[in-house]
């Protein structure tokens, strides 16, 4: 392979971890794991943040105390983080498991020195608890980790497969953008990214690209170049598929 990129930091949703009948696919994420082992070995250096929404979403219109609820989202993408390891490890993919608070009995803390040597020694990192904080997002904790380990793109893999003029499901003329920037989405209010990550992202000049996961080859096409979902930019002429 070619690669396009010599580190990524690869953003999963929750939903796409998850099947119909239950909420970790474990055979998909090995799927994901043996995809991802392919491009390590072929050069690149892969760190994984992973969201929640298969096991819990926010407060879920209970009426809990915000905090509360956005810790108990931190915990679920820890459950999800060491499915993956636990994956892409039975996949013989060699994986350390972060996590932003700690929990020493299931992950290592997570530093940026320590996930850069992990990277660098040809293990994939997967970050869990997002940013360790609550208020914010596993989007924009996607983004602070890109930008702590110097990554040189956030490949964003979710249940669509790109950015939209609108909510597809809900406007019918909203058409896939192959390119935008950060000025678009936030002035727009597109809801396909974060708001604090995109402006994240954009402050630091950081390019992202989102695609749909129902392929787990989609990853390895990105990484190699290939033109799929949309990219974002800072800067970027809005180009419609």
């Amino acid at each position: 392979m070619n690669a396009a990129f010599k580190r990524v930091l690869l953003k999963l949703s929750g939903e796409a971890l998850a099947a119909e009948d239950r909420i970790i696919d474990y055979e998909y994420i090995q799927k994901i794991g043996r995809v991802v082992g392919r491009c390590v070995a072929e050069g690149t250096q892969v760190a994984i943040v992973v969201g929640a929404g298969n096991i819990w979403r926010g407060r879920q219109g209970l009426d809990m105390d915000r905090v509360r609820a956005d810790q108990m989202g931190m915990l679920a993408t820890v459950i999800n983080a060491l499915a993956i390891q636990d994956a892409f490890l039975s996949a013989g993919v060699d994986t350390t498991a972060f996590t932003a608070n700690a929990m020493p009995s299931f992950a290592q803390f997570y530093t940026q020195g320590d996930a850069i040597r992990a990277l660098e020694s040809g293990k994939v990192a997967v970050l869990g608890c997002g940013t360790g904080n609550p208020f914010f997002s596993t989007d924009t904790g996607a983004v602070l980790r890109a930008v702590e380990i110097q990554a040189d793109v956030v490949l964003m893999a979710k249940n669509i497969d790109g950015v939209y003029t609108a909510d597809p499901r809900k406007d019918p003329t909203a058409k896939k953008l192959e390119s935008t920037s950060y000025d678009y989405i936030l002035s727009h209010h597109l809801g396909v990214i974060d708001m604090t990550a995109a402006s994240l992202a954009m402050d630091n000049d950081l390019p992202l690209y989102l695609f749909g996961l129902d392929d787990p080859e989609n990853i390895y096409q990105v990484i190699k170049g290939e033109k799929l979902g949309t990219i974002v930019k800072n800067e970027v002429k809005e180009t419609a598929k």
